[in-house]
């Protein structure tokens, strides 16, 4: 399968090439084709432009895993306008940060409940253009959006007269026509960040960024002919938005669901049809859960797990049940995947994260910015065509992120002599314990090898002597049988230093989690829960 040149209009490039193939399965079974996607992304990006949206304009989208995505995605591109999609889980407040931190000029969204959430955003604005897909793409070319009027929001733009919200730190090229192919280096997507360790930031991503990404991620794996990707993963974030990118480049079928179930999930892997599938680890934990063992499809050849650090127990459970999972390390900054383990390494190597995919460069580098040599932890810095243009409206945070091309990503990590990288943390969870370094990642896979574990988190906090302890937060295989203090001390200490044991034991009934799946460690202490000293 041939991907299309960096600066064309891919749904056109694809449409034009297997027009008749299946291009996306809907969550209700229906089969579009590239040329009927192609379609629908030109009838919208029309509508789009019949209501004023211009080059370099942002277009908010709340369409959830529906194919009003892959449409927005699309007539983004053709318009020369950057997408912002929003997540249906989040809070108004949520989604007006969002579309305000964006400077969104239109906020487009699929009906039903969105029609809600989306006014219920807009009106936090005040001035406003929200609109259904329906109505944009159905409706003759000069469409009656409904305007949300209240508290006069402003969109603020030094370089547009009329305010309606180019990003600042992008290069944009004026376009006459949706045929114009367009500016590769032009912002495609405008991605906030999870908020992990504060509020949350805008990643501009370039449509030459989704592009290179995509080819180092295909070389990396293979693209079979009659690809099928399952994608569960919400289309909001990065991984999810570059399985719409990947399959229309290489004319693969997007299986979409329309949300997660594990039930659902593990039938799709199971019924034959699937041969990749992208998971965070929580959700491939619950298929492993709900799905038992029989034997795995032959279509199947990978499943990606990415969004968080696979623990290399659950790796190893999957892989004896026959399922082919690929822990990876990725982040949006970078398009998504940066490393993977390669498909001829399952069952081998289960404490790293992959290789580099061609395209992306690995450095481990210490905190005066010098290499570290292989086997020594640092910060994990990349380098790549896939990596983000910088965030939006934020030089500063702009200027500590990427440095002389560079995009050091704030992780803590090794890469062996065989080029493979192993993941240790995040390095503001770092815990230092007297003195030493104890990384939480390390500590939760040895408590999720105890039998009595199934999930386990690791944080630090004050502590007299020490600085900071060590603290287990775990969710019990069985609730009536809860582990204890003591029988976790021990597990871990036959497996690592005495100083990297928990001091303190927190049990609870789930782990608070982002929605895309990552431990939001900052969200633990919050519990209330019967503590061990």
């Amino acid at each position: 399968m041939s991907a299309a040149a960096p600066g064309a209009a891919w749904i056109l490039a694809r449409a034009a090439t297997t027009p008749n193939a299946a291009a996306l399965v809907t969550p209700e079974g229906t089969t579009l084709s590239w040329r009927a996607l192609a379609d629908r992304a030109r009838r919208l990006a029309g509508g789009l432009a019949a209501q004023g949206v211009r080059p370099g304009d942002v277009v908010a989208a709340l369409t959830g895993n529906h194919p009003d995505t892959a449409d927005a995605l699309h007539a983004a591109q053709l318009l020369g306008a950057t997408l912002l999609p929003l997540h249906p889980r989040h809070t108004t407040a949520e989604h007006a940060f969002a579309l305000g931190h964006g400077r969104a000029r239109i906020l487009v969204h699929a009906g039903g409940p969105l029609e809600d959430q989306a006014a219920a955003a807009a009106a936090e604005l005040g001035d406003l253009d929200v609109a259904s897909t329906a109505a944009l793409t159905e409706a003759p070319p000069l469409v009656q959006s409904q305007r949300v009027g209240g508290r006069g929001f402003r969109r603020r733009n030094p370089q547009r007269a009329d305010g309606l919200g180019a990003s600042p730190t992008a290069t944009l090229r004026a376009r006459t026509s949706p045929e114009e192919p367009p500016a590769p280096d032009a912002p495609l997507a405008l991605l906030h960040t999870s908020g992990t360790t504060g509020q949350p930031k805008g990643a501009l991503l370039s449509s030459d960024a989704f592009f290179w990404s995509a080819v180092g991620s295909t070389a990396h794996l293979g693209t079979p002919p009659e690809e099928r990707w399952l994608a569960c993963l919400p289309l909001c974030h990065v991984g999810g938005l570059s399985i719409l990118v990947r399959a229309t480049l290489f004319g693969a079928t997007v299986v979409l669901h329309d949300r997660f179930d594990p039930e659902r999930a593990a039938h799709a892997l199971d019924e034959g049809a699937i041969s990749i599938a992208s998971f965070v680890p929580s959700m491939l934990r619950r298929v492993l859960e709900v799905r038992g063992n029989p034997p795995p499809t032959r279509a199947l050849r990978a499943i990606l797990v990415g969004g968080a650090a696979c623990p290399p127990a659950l790796l190893r459970r999957a892989w004896e049940c026959g399922l082919p999972a690929l822990p990876s390390y990725g982040l949006t900054e970078a398009c998504s995947q940066v490393a993977t383990l390669p498909v001829g390494e399952v069952g081998r190597r289960d404490d790293v994260a992959g290789r580099p995919i061609p395209g992306m460069e690995l450095a481990i580098r210490d905190p005066e910015g010098r290499n570290q040599p292989a086997g020594i932890a640092g910060e994990i810095c990349v380098r790549g065509r896939a990596l983000m243009a910088g965030y939006h409206d934020d030089p500063e945070a702009t200027a500590a992120a990427l440095r002389e091309g560079w995009l050091h990503t704030g992780d803590l990590g090794v890469l062996g002599p065989d080029g493979f990288l192993q993941i240790l943390d995040r390095r503001s969870d770092l815990v230092v314990s007297g003195g030493e370094n104890v990384y939480p990642a390390e500590v939760e896979a040895v408590l999720e090898r105890h039998p009595a574990v199934s999930e386990a988190a690791v944080t630090g906090e004050p502590d007299p002597d020490l600085g900071r302890r060590v603290v287990a937060w775990v969710v019990p295989g069985d609730a009536a049988q809860p582990p204890d203090l003591a029988g976790l001390q021990r597990h871990c200490r036959e497996q690592l230093a005495a100083y990297k044991a928990p001091r303190a034991l927190r049990v609870v009934a789930a782990l608070p989690r982002s929605a895309s799946g990552k431990l939001l460690r900052r969200e633990l202490h919050a519990i209330e829960t019967p503590q061990s000293p």
